[in-house]
């Protein structure tokens, strides 16, 4: 494979933002014909196929999607290193774009950015989606990194995560302040019904086994995946719930619910999962190494 040439990786990066040949060709004030050239310049010496056509539009290949996240970070450094050179200073703003799981706290998110929400340098985007897709974007480059209260595994065959821990949450039943039981469980928990995570889950699993071994049998009301609509049946459904006690921090706080007890060595964990880099924006490096003491800080553990 031949050096990347660099002024063919900017023309496939235009291309690719705007997804049309003839509209980039007019803003690199180039013909078309001299920029297709140069693409296929680039795929030739690359040895990949990064574009197919679909009608008058250009549609990236697999290849040429992971090429992008690539360019993306490529040209916003020397955008970065082009202003220190001419100005002295350093940029504006810093750009981080964090992928959250679809399923996990939001309470817990607003507690990890809460950095950025008072820093003047720092613009930040939140994207909200299940784990496949949100690796995926990682692996291309779209996120910094990703937010899950899943463990991820370590190597996916072509693309190397690191996961750090973040906080380990223990998980509590909570429910409205009257009727709160007076005995240890599962005496006084008779007649009341549950709103519970997922059967799948592995929160879920721990409380089953917990109930198991109590020999108590749950008069399940409503089981759901996200916590943001589990924290709204656990506040207006009357029913006890298990989970974070940072999920229903607000609740809580108010009176609205109580936490009538924690389960045993049971804990809901939370991930920051980026990839392997040897460069790290500093606002990144930043939140993961605040991340060691998140607990202590927010009081919410």
């Amino acid at each position: 494979m031949q050096r990347l040439n660099y002024r063919h990786l900017f023309y496939f990066w235009q291309v690719a933002r705007s997804g049309h040949l003839t509209r980039s060709a007019e803003q690199l004030h180039i013909s078309q014909s001299a920029l297709s050239a140069q693409i296929q310049q680039l795929e030739r010496s690359m040895e990949v196929q990064l574009f197919e056509r679909r009608g008058r539009t250009l549609q990236l290949t697999a290849t040429g999607q992971r090429v992008l996240g690539y360019a993306e970070e490529i040209f916003r450094k020397g955008e970065e290193l082009e202003s220190m050179l001419r100005h002295g200073i350093e940029p504006e703003f810093q750009q981080l774009r964090i992928g959250t799981l679809s399923s996990m706290s939001r309470n817990f998110i607003d507690q990890f950015i809460a950095p950025l929400l008072h820093d003047s340098r720092v613009r930040f985007s939140l994207h909200a989606g299940a784990m496949a897709p949100l690796l995926d974007g990682l692996a291309q480059h779209r996120f910094d990194l990703i937010l899950t209260n899943t463990a991820v595994s370590g190597d996916d065959g072509e693309q190397s995560w690191q996961a750090q821990l973040l906080d380990c949450q223990p998980l509590a039943i909570v429910g409205p302040p009257q009727g709160r039981p007076d005995g240890d469980f599962p005496h006084g928990y008779e007649g009341w019904r549950w709103v519970l995570p997922g059967a799948g889950s592995e929160i879920r699993a721990a409380f089953d086994g917990f109930c198991s071994l109590h020999q108590y049998r749950p008069d399940v009301l409503a089981e759901v995946d996200d916590m943001a609509m589990l924290r709204l049946l656990a506040r207006d459904s009357g029913a006890l719930a298990l989970l974070p006690e940072v999920v229903a921090h607000d609740e809580i706080a108010s009176g609205i619910l109580v936490p009538y007890m924690t389960l045993p060595n049971v804990h809901e964990s939370f991930y920051a999962v980026t990839v392997r880099r040897q460069f790290m924006p500093d606002i990144l490096r930043r939140l993961l190494a605040r991340g060691d003491t998140l607990s202590e800080v927010s009081g919410l553990s």
